[in-house]
């Protein structure tokens, strides 16, 4: 197996870990992240399963008697993002899914990054991507970077894949950033800005790109369908929550004393430092 680099993504000071979604058909669901995406099972549990690459855990799904399918409006995923660490893997998974038939629902060039999109059985929106190499992006002078959404040619994608077997999510691979629907941006500035400390890298109309480190971004908001949303109710399918780790435990230290200073309810456990975000989505704080 290749041997990759750390992606530029987890070098930064914080990045996400893991990403915790609620299903209503767990076989199902866990059953497409294997063959599709090529996670892998690391651990079961009596109401779910952790998923991830090469023993890394990046994705567990639980389900429960009382689950409800979530709204499309409702706030919560937009996508998991999950990041290849190269082009060529890029393509070789494009192959892999177009050799079985997995529907696809966008492509783009972000000039940072090359994404392909789709969703997982119950909705869940899934970006696969590969970043162009850091020294490439463009930086403004205010240090945001440069994006962009241009069409993807996922036919020379395709055509430059080896023609080799696939063998499932290559080492390396990680959630590169997650994609959140929110009730409003300014809210979304106010609490992923000015109380976790990340930095503003990019907007478009009704989203906001956030990151550490001058990554284009680690966790992004928009409310391209959720315009107005309120609170996320108990039992609710989708996004339950996500792990922003902290390379830099100054920065973790300064979120926590941000929260503390703000009155955010917020719980230490082993695991880090629990909170929610203004929509209820979970949010850890860890080092």
């Amino acid at each position: 197996m290749t041997e990759h680099e750390t992606s530029y993504a987890l070098t930064r000071p914080a990045y996400v870990g893991q990403s915790h979604l609620v299903v209503t058909d767990l076989a199902l669901v866990s059953g497409f992240y294997q063959s599709m995406l090529g996670l892998k099972v690391i651990e079961k549990t009596p109401s779910g399963e952790v998923l991830g690459v090469g023993g890394q855990p990046l994705l567990t799904l639980t389900t429960d008697a009382n689950v409800r399918a979530a709204p499309r409006n409702a706030a919560g995923l937009f996508h998991t993002a999950f990041l290849l660490p190269d082009r060529v893997e890029l393509a070789r998974w494009l192959r892999h899914a177009a050799h079985n038939n997995v529907a696809l629902e966008g492509a783009s060039d972000h000039l940072v990054s090359e994404a392909i999109y789709l969703s997982d059985p119950e909705g869940n929106g899934i970006e696969i991507y590969a970043d162009r190499p850091h020294e490439k992006w463009k930086f403004h002078q205010d240090g945001m970077v440069e994006m962009a959404t241009l069409r993807l040619d996922l036919q020379a994608l395709y055509n430059s894949a080896p023609d080799d077997s696939w063998d499932g999510m290559p080492d390396g691979s990680a959630i590169g950033h997650i994609h959140l629907q929110v009730g409003n941006i300014p809210e979304a500035d106010a609490f992923y800005r000015d109380v976790l400390g990340l930095k503003l890298m990019a907007r478009y109309p009704g989203a906001s790109f956030f990151a550490t480190g001058s990554y284009h971004h680690h966790v992004a908001a928009n409310i391209w369908n959720s315009r107005g949303a309120g609170v996320r109710t108990e039992h609710m399918t989708g996004l339950s929550d996500y792990t922003l780790r902290f390379n830099d435990k100054t920065a973790l230290d300064k979120a926590v004393a941000k929260l503390d200073e703000l009155e955010i309810k917020s719980e230490k456990r082993d695991s880090g430092v629990s909170l929610r975000d203004p929509w209820g989505i979970g949010l850890t704080l860890t080092a």
